[in-house]
């Protein structure tokens, strides 16, 4: 068996020698790696566009002893997802800059795609329901996740009453989850490549009694086999960074889902907040310039 590090660079190597078949499985995989392994090779083939037995002699051409061996490491990949160096040396297809920008935005819109296209209605309904019905409600995601907690974290403050993001800072994340009993909810964020600290703690609030609603990227990531409710969210992107579009597509459904259902209590808060917006000016009211497109 291949070690399942050196798989996308195995497909890279030996992309000139592949036929014009293959080389539509390879670059398939390359970009949907996540789907692939979970194809059979009739399925995959039937994606692509090729024959079954075109998709097993892919696999034997990389070395592999038939198409289930593939598989197998595909689902390792998922499973340990790929180093930053690994994907930089993935990024060739962004090389063209005049192309760049329109694959970026494509594959931010693929993300949105096939989160709408496997999300479950009942689990997001569910996932609404605990949070609202939770006397305390936490909002975890550490490294590139940070930053979608904290905007989770920010409208909910707006809602709820007790709401806590916790997030690499002056105190530890344990001190900050010291307090989770079985009567709050967790929300953790998790995304490729995992941080490991984040996992430790949804163990921990487990441990504790806690409920635990994930958002994340599969139902085979770690973060999902800790969660009691799991919110998928797509974030491929074959490059050195995940993309967060879908994620954060994901969080403002949540979000407006929640506020919907205290809508009356949100509204007269909103009217308090104006007031003190206006009194302190928070916001800029300079309408000098409105309609002047060149000043703006």
């Amino acid at each position: 068996m291949k070690d399942n590090i050196d798989l996308m660079k195995l497909m890279q190597q030996n992309f000139a020698r592949l036929s014009k078949g293959q080389k539509l499985i390879a670059e398939y995989i390359m970009e949907n790696y996540d789907k692939a392994a979970f194809m059979t090779a009739a399925k995959l083939g039937e994606t692509v566009g090729v024959s079954e037995s075109t998709v097993v002699r892919f696999a034997d051409t990389l070395g592999y002893n038939g198409y289930r061996e593939l598989q197998n490491e595909l689902q390792e990949v998922i499973k340990n997802k790929l180093t930053t160096v690994q994907r930089i040396s993935l990024v060739d297809d962004y090389s063209n800059k005049e192309n760049l920008l329109k694959k970026v935005f494509k594959k931010d819109m693929s993300n949105i795609n096939k989160t709408i296209d496997e999300i479950d209605y009942e689990i997001f309904q569910e996932a609404v329901n605990e949070i609202l019905n939770s006397e305390k409600v936490y909002v975890l995601g550490l490294r590139s996740s940070s930053f979608l907690a904290g905007y989770l974290g920010f409208y909910l403050n707006f809602i709820l009453e007790n709401v806590t993001v916790v997030t690499a800072g002056p105190s530890d994340i344990f001190e900050q989850l010291l307090k989770v009993t079985n009567k709050d909810i967790v929300i953790g964020i998790s995304y490729p490549r995992y941080s490991t600290r984040t996992l430790e703690a949804l163990n921990y609030v487990k441990r504790k009694g806690c409920k635990v609603i994930g958002i994340t990227d599969s139902l085979i990531s770690p973060a999902a086999q800790i969660s009691d409710i799991t919110l998928l969210a797509s974030s491929n992107m074959v490059s050195f960074v995940d993309s967060l579009v879908a994620p954060m597509s994901l969080i403002n459904a949540l979000v407006i889902a929640i506020g919907m259902e205290k809508k009356d209590d949100i509204t007269k808060y909103f009217e308090s907040l104006e007031d003190i917006w206006k009194k302190h000016s928070v916001y800029n009211s300079n309408n000098k310039n409105k309609g002047n497109i060149k000043n703006r």
